[in-house]
């Protein structure tokens, strides 16, 4: 017997959609709708709704499943829709415990398994998800070759009550005969801004159009009876035992941001089945198939990979599902900063040390030296103040190390070019200061000008220190020991007279 669908201009019959009234446990009418294959079918859907939602609500996902070569089955459970209502007020979100639901089912495929090709697949979401597991359980497994569940209804939160003592209050209830009662007083109307369902806009206000255009469809909040059902079904699929029969695939996809359902206890059954799989599907509230494209999408490529089956080109999930890991560029930038402290490590190393201005100045202090090498007599006279500066010079020794450093930096390149001669003969000075005495002169000049020749191999530019100090101490040995040290001093002043000839006519 023909039974009615709803159309409206956002949400038209899908092409060829029939429905029909059909008996279910106690002789009661419940109403599905059967929609073809588009081109040759590959196989058949039942399609399971949630609570509040009926057969309308799914025309779009319908769409979906048609393209891609399934016959669909879809229906009203018992209690919504335009499905038999137990209680007068059709409001009321009412059951009276599993068993009714599972007999309709089996009901449901009983009346419609000739019309299904093989092979059959199940879909079922929320309170669909949980009844359509626990048809399977139950015995229906053996019909179907696997089933993908939207945010099924494994555990329901209950406020911080424990899930214990809200059973024990349901049941109560039910045994005080107040089981048709609302569970929870009715909240001010919803608004998308208040909606816990869905992200997307235009889907949340396509179902409300659907409602208004025939307010039969409508449901309210559940009733003791309900609360009583659905924590003892969850409670069944909760025992690893009782799901070990399910032996065929079934893939739970998990809205990450549901506040209606307990998504741990979704883990959990996914774990206890043979062949469960677990997917979330981040960001979503708990409507995935009435979320957003690239979070519905999601659940289609989970079917797609169960079944095997690809959509038509005209219905393909539009690659924006790749924006699924749109965290991922998001944290591409992550590494972009690290490298920030790259460029401080490299002006951290001493870049302008290594520059070659130290080797210029290599080259200019010879000059200068061998320049004033021939003037004795200006060596005479650095020499004769040396002695005023050895008090200061003395607790200097330690420091002419760090003197060679100081020559690294730069200042040699002005001194060697404008100051040859006395401004050499002060820094002199400091390595001579080392050479306070007369019996320390001869041996730790030696060994001072050996330590900076041994660094500045290393590095280039600390060859001209080394060269400027080797000079320098010929200088001082003539100061302190007038005859037989005065024949070192020569020694080194002869090496440098031919070199001096050259300066000369420069000047």
């Amino acid at each position: 017997m023909t039974a009615p669908l709803i159309s409206i201009p956002s949400a038209p019959i899908p092409s060829g959609g029939e429905a029909d009234w059909f008996t279910g446990a106690g002789g009661v009418r419940l109403r599905a709708a059967l929609f073809p294959a588009k081109g040759a079918a590959v196989g058949s859907i039942v399609l399971s709704g949630g609570r509040t939602e009926p057969i309308e609500k799914y025309f779009e996902v319908v769409e979906d499943l048609t393209a891609r070569g399934f016959v669909v089955l879809v229906h009203d459970w018992r209690g919504q829709g335009l499905s038999h209502r137990d209680l007068p007020d059709r409001l009321a979100g009412h059951a009276s415990g599993y068993q009714s639901f599972l007999r309709d089912y089996e009901a449901l495929l009983a009346a419609y398994g000739a019309r299904l090709p093989k092979p059959w697949y199940a879909i079922g979401h929320s309170m669909g998800g949980c009844l359509t597991l626990l048809a399977l359980a139950k015995g229906q497994a053996k019909h179907f070759e696997g089933a993908v569940l939207s945010a099924p209804m494994l555990g329901i939160r209950t406020g911080g009550i424990p899930p214990l003592a809200a059973r024990a209050m349901a049941g109560l209830n039910v045994l005080l005969g107040r089981s048709g009662q609302y569970a929870r007083p009715a909240g001010p109307p919803e608004t998308f801004e208040t909606n816990v369902l869905t992200h997307d806009r235009t889907r949340w206000a396509r179902s409300q159009a659907q409602v208004a255009a025939h307010p039969d469809l409508a449901l309210a909040g559940p009733t003791w009876g309900w609360l009583d059902f659905a924590l003892t079904a969850t409670a069944y699929l909760a025992q690893p035992a009782n799901l070990k029969s399910v032996t065929i695939p079934v893939v739970i996809c998990s809205a990450e941001q549901d506040k209606l359902v307990d998504n741990q206890a979704q883990k959990a059954v996914a774990a206890n089945l043979p062949k469960g799989e677990f997917i979330d599907v981040p960001g979503a509230y708990h409507e995935i198939l009435m979320e957003t494209d690239t979070m519905r999408n999601i659940f289609l490529r989970a079917l797609d990979a169960l079944t095997g089956k690809k959509p038509a080109p005209a219905a393909a999930p539009p690659p924006a599902h790749a924006t699924t890991p749109t965290p991922v560029p998001e944290l591409s930038p992550a590494p972009k900063p690290a490298p920030a402290p790259a460029p401080e490590a490299v002006v951290a190393p001493p870049a302008p040390v290594l520059a070659p201005a130290p080797k210029p100045a290599a080259k200019d202090a010879p000059k200068p030296a061998a320049k004033k090498a021939p003037a004795k007599a200006a060596a005479a006279k650095p020499a004769a103040k040396a002695p005023a500066a050895k008090p200061a010079v003395a607790k200097a020794a330690p420091a002419a190390k760090p003197a060679a450093k100081v020559a690294k930096a730069a200042p040699a390149k002005p001194i060697a070019v404008k100051a040859p001669a006395k401004v050499a003969a002060p820094k002199a000075a400091a390595p001579k200061a080392a050479v306070p005495a007369k019996k320390v002169a001869a041996k730790p000049a030696a060994p001072k000008a050996a330590k900076p020749a041994a660094k500045p191999p290393a590095k280039p530019a600390p060859k001209s220190a080394p060269k400027a100090v080797a000079a320098k101490p010929a200088a001082v040995s003539k100061a302190p020991a007038p005859a037989k040290k005065p024949a070192v001093a020569a020694k080194p002043a002869a090496a440098k007279a031919p070199a001096a000839k050259k300066p000369a006519p420069k000047k």
